[in-house]
């Protein structure tokens, strides 16, 4: 976009596009060079910046805790061992606290999710115009940095957990358990003609209760952080203004970021912890 005049709408739609990779009913397999293109790809179309960095972050992340793991030492601890020991505590605190079944999943999952998450949220941090001009000047229509803003790794995290909840809770409860937990509660009767209506009824509650759950976990990520990142394109629109609006918004930017800090943090941890309660309401015996 360097060198090229465009409007407020063109620059807010440019910075929230993907660089996306598909079949074009014209051009074939290619790289979008529009929004109508990438839309023209359909379904099976790949958001390629959403995949680089998503998993760029879980391999830094992978990387960087093996290595505090080779080189974990019971003298005096390095500063990565210390960093890496006190997210472990705080994970491990957090699972003590809200599961009560027994899963050597849960921790490695919690402390997975916890990080990944908070990394992926964490490249809302960058300057909205630092890596897409970098990439402009290499040829890349698009580049978004922010993978929880793309609702796709958001719902892909969130039916992962939702596939987890179906296993467990079959493995605990067996299929009869889990049936029953859906069609036995919470209304109950023992008049046989009043019973195909209150299971049928149970089905339907407990079965939008339980659809609820992946969906309420990856809106909440994504509307959380795409709001975030409207606001930061929104602010960096002041910049093109006077030298009191630069000021203006570069102050503004300041304490947004710093707020959004608490916002980054706080929504990693909030996804784990709900997958955690999640994962121990599908450990929880049916009686």
């Amino acid at each position: 976009m360097a060198g090229t005049e465009i409007t407020s709408a063109e620059y807010i739609k440019h910075h929230l596009t993907n660089l996306t990779f598909g079949n074009h009913p014209v051009h074939g397999w290619s790289f979008a060079h529009t929004a109508e293109d990438a839309k023209e790809m359909g379904f099976w179309a790949i958001h390629v910046d959403t995949m680089f960095w998503s998993i760029g972050l879980a391999v830094l992340f992978s990387f960087y805790f093996y290595k505090a793991a080779r080189k974990a030492s019971a003298g005096v601890p390095s500063g990565l061992q210390n960093f890496v020991e006190m997210i472990v505590d705080f994970v491990n605190e957090s699972v003590r606290d809200s599961f009560s079944g027994k899963n050597n999943l849960a921790a490695p999952l919690a402390l997975t999710i916890f990080c990944w998450v908070f990394l992926m949220n964490l490249m809302d941090l960058v300057p909205v115009d630092l890596i897409p001009r970098i990439t402009g000047a290499l040829g890349v229509h698009y580049m978004k940095v922010v993978p929880s803003t793309d609702p796709n790794v958001t719902f892909a995290m969130a039916f992962g957990v939702f596939l987890l909840i179906i296993f467990y809770s079959i493995k605990i409860k067996g299929v009869g358990g889990f049936v029953g937990e859906l069609t036995g509660m919470p209304f109950q009767t023992d008049n046989m003609l009043l019973k195909p209506f209150t299971t049928v009824i149970n089905l339907v509650l407990e079965g939008v209760n339980l659809i609820a759950k992946p969906i309420s976990l990856s809106l909440r990520l994504f509307g959380n952080m795409y709001a975030g990142e409207m606001i930061f394109i929104l602010i960096s629109l002041m910049y093109s203004a006077d030298w009191a609006m630069g000021i203006f918004g570069g102050t503004l930017q300041l304490v947004w970021a710093i707020f959004h800090i608490l916002v980054i943090t706080l929504q990693a941890f909030i996804f784990m912890t709900l997958t955690i309660v999640y994962l121990d309401m599908a450990h929880a015996e049916y009686h």
